[in-house]
């Protein structure tokens, strides 16, 4: 857009009429000025082709889901059985060879000021965490990568 263009086309939006608002939304907005009094409103009445049993059955699920979940949550939480072995004991899983590796992939200083103006510096660095599991026996290889920034504050010496 040139600047003639964006000249006429403000022009243009001056010289627009904006549209009225619809009447419920006016009635709600002056409803929701302060020191206006509330509507009143009709209590809640069940739909007339809705039988009261429907009714019931709108707030039974979701309490019957959230009890099923609180119950699947507490069994996990409290089972000793899940507890006793490590995930790859439970699956079998014997491990021939155990590789850990870690490989700094970057590092910087940053400097800032504390609320009282001292100023400190942070070391900062990226690594990378590499996780290596093998069982021979089963032809299993587990390779886990993740990444991790480790800050360390660096406090300057003023005199």
């Amino acid at each position: 857009m040139n600047e003639n263009e964006l000249e006429r086309y403000e022009a243009e939006l001056r010289r627009a009429t904006p549209a009225r608002l619809p009447e419920q939304f006016m009635a709600r907005l002056q409803a929701a000025r302060p020191g206006a009094q509330p509507a009143r409103r009709a209590p809640l009445q069940p739909a007339a082709g809705m039988p009261g049993w429907q009714c019931l059955l709108r707030w039974l699920a979701p309490a019957l889901a959230v009890a099923v979940a609180g119950l699947l949550v507490g069994r996990a939480a409290f089972d000793p059985a899940s507890s006793r072995k490590p995930l790859a004991v439970a699956y079998g899983l014997k491990a021939d060879d155990v590789q850990v590796d870690q490989e700094l992939v970057s590092s910087f200083d940053v400097v800032a000021k504390l609320p009282g103006g001292e100023p400190v510096r942070f070391r900062c660095r990226k690594w990378r965490d590499q996780l290596v599991v093998t069982d021979k026996s089963h032809g299993v290889e587990i390779e886990q990568s993740s990444p991790r920034v480790e800050v360390v504050p660096v406090r300057f010496e003023t005199f």
